[in-house]
């Protein structure tokens, strides 16, 4: 069942969604805010922050620091640095600005298909999945997927009187999107046929849909033209085009294939409240479901090509298709007339908020951990005279904390142990890995369970240097894992 949102005089709407951004902002701020300072909070963001750093200093990330990701995920980092300090809450504080904007953005498209209070509740639920699903402190998704939802409100509408406008719009967003994770790329071109098709129904010329097809494409290439034609003018061409480009196809696809049993465990529940959805709509009567239902409804199919992309799938992918299956899940929620509240679909947010404070204590205990290991290594670091920590597998962040200069070019851990990236980093694991050894690191770091399929021969190496030359100094718990920092022994 859909309800027609009820028209309000527009200084009324307005300051009726006043009250819902400040609501929708609080709620983040608790949700999120547990994490806040946790340098460990999560693993990829921690590369991303070092390198949004070393920009800072002068570094130039695919040359002087490297990742596949592309350059305008890094400049967000920079960005956010620059602006609020070295440390994670800099990053923290932008990932909360956009969920926010995200959150907001998943109200507006709630509400073509039902009343305000629901659609506040959706988006309420949008801060609460996101976290569950990964993007709960800095990740690429929590500054994507609102890129995505600002596309899905520019462009929902074919007949809107700045359709065209709106649509270029769009497509630039969406060029921007890319510069921050290429598997958006599914999801852009989704937008870009549901605008045109809008184009072509009201009666738009083939010339006329050309010139916007071109004008779309054009506007959704230019971010990363720019960033290429950068590259090139400073004679770094084939470092960016094998780090953007070449590498994706030469990391190696994991054993457990796309559709692993973790992958489907966590699919389970979103995929439970879009079908459910689908059929309280299904069953809501003969009217055809709205245009904006439908145009989410291909849209989650644009979103699963997304998540799906890249041979090797994580949990956290699956934040990208939160937006659509809370939006394909509202008619499960008709709002009852004369309701201010909408209590079924604002139980998610209600239990998780319960469990809020278990996890202020989790990461407490995190952060507390984190740091007492930092400590123990930073005696150890001498960064003037190129005494480097070395974390084979831990925390990237002690890179910072321990104020230690940087080993290797490849300094994700992951980088350099994990068997998948053995042929995908344009140099040997093995060979980097033993040339570190090499210089005698004051600290290695290591942990007893790996998150990847692991390089053998590069873990035996760094095994076999700990047992002859090093002894264990700090051993913390973070998270599942136990962390072991090793002295140089004299």
């Amino acid at each position: 069942m859909f309800a027609t949102p009820v028209s309000r005089a527009a200084p009324t709407a307005i300051r009726a969604d006043l009250w819902v951004a400040a609501v929708l902002l609080l709620f983040t701020l608790v949700v999120r805010g547990a994490w806040f300072g946790d340098a460990n909070a999560d693993t990829d963001e921690q590369l991303y922050s070092l390198i949004g750093n070393a920009m800072l200093d002068g570094k130039i990330v695919f040359v002087d620091l490297w990742d596949r990701k592309p350059f305008g995920l890094f400049a967000l980092y920079a960005l956010a640095h620059a602006i609020g300090g070295p440390g994670p809450e800099a990053y923290q504080g932008l990932a909360a600005a956009f969920t926010v904007a995200g959150a907001w953005l998943t109200f507006v498209l709630a509400r073509d298909l039902t009343d305000r209070g629901t659609a506040t509740a959706a988006g309420l639920l949008y801060v609460v999945l996101t976290a569950i699903y990964g993007a709960f402190s800095g990740n690429s998704e929590a500054f994507f997927i609102p890129m995505m939802l600002a596309m899905a409100v520019l462009v929902r509408d074919p007949d809107h009187p700045l359709a065209v406008l709106r649509i270029l719009c769009a497509m630039l967003i969406g060029g921007l999107a890319l510069q921050v994770k290429y598997t958006v790329l599914p999801q852009c071109l989704f937008f870009g046929l549901w605008a045109l098709w809008g184009q072509h129904r009201r009666g738009a010329g083939p010339a006329r849909l050309a010139l916007l097809a071109t004008a779309s494409g054009v506007l959704g290439v230019l971010p990363t033209a720019l960033v290429a034609a950068g590259y090139a003018l400073a004679g770094h061409w084939d470092a960016f085009v094998f780090a953007n480009f070449v590498s994706f196809f030469d990391r190696l696809p994991a054993n457990a294939g796309r559709l692993h049993r973790d992958i489907i465990l966590f699919l389970l529940p979103l995929g439970g409240l879009a079908l459910f959805g689908l059929n309280a709509a299904r069953r809501a009567g003969p009217a055809p479901l709205p245009q904006t239902y439908v145009f989410v409804l291909l849209w989650l199919v644009a979103a699963l090509a997304t998540v799906f992309l890249p041979s090797t799938v994580y949990r956290y992918y699956l934040a990208a298709l939160v937006p659509a299956c809370i939006l394909l899940s509202l008619p499960l929620f008709p709002p009852k007339p004369g309701a201010r509240l909408n209590l079924p679909v604002l139980i998610p947010a209600a239990l998780y908020l319960a469990l809020v404070p278990f996890q202020y204590g989790l990461t407490h205990d995190n952060r507390t951990a984190t740091e007492r290991l930092a400590s123990a290594i930073a005696p150890q670091i001498d960064a003037a005279a190129g005494r480097c920590l070395f974390v084979f597998d831990g925390p990237t962040a002690l890179y910072r904390m321990t104020g230690s200069c940087l080993p290797t070019r490849f300094i994700y851990p992951d980088h350099l142990n994990n068997a998948l990236e053995q042929n995908a980093l344009g140099t040997s694991q093995v060979g980097e890995v033993a040339r570190i050894l090499a210089t005698r690191p004051p600290v290695i770091v290591t942990a007893d369970r790996p998150v990847t399929p692991q390089n053998r021969a590069a873990q035996r190496m760094v095994a076999a240097a700990i047992a002859r030359d090093y002894r264990e100094i700090a051993h913390e718990t973070l998270a599942t894992r136990d962390i072991r920092a090793f002295i140089l022994r004299p």
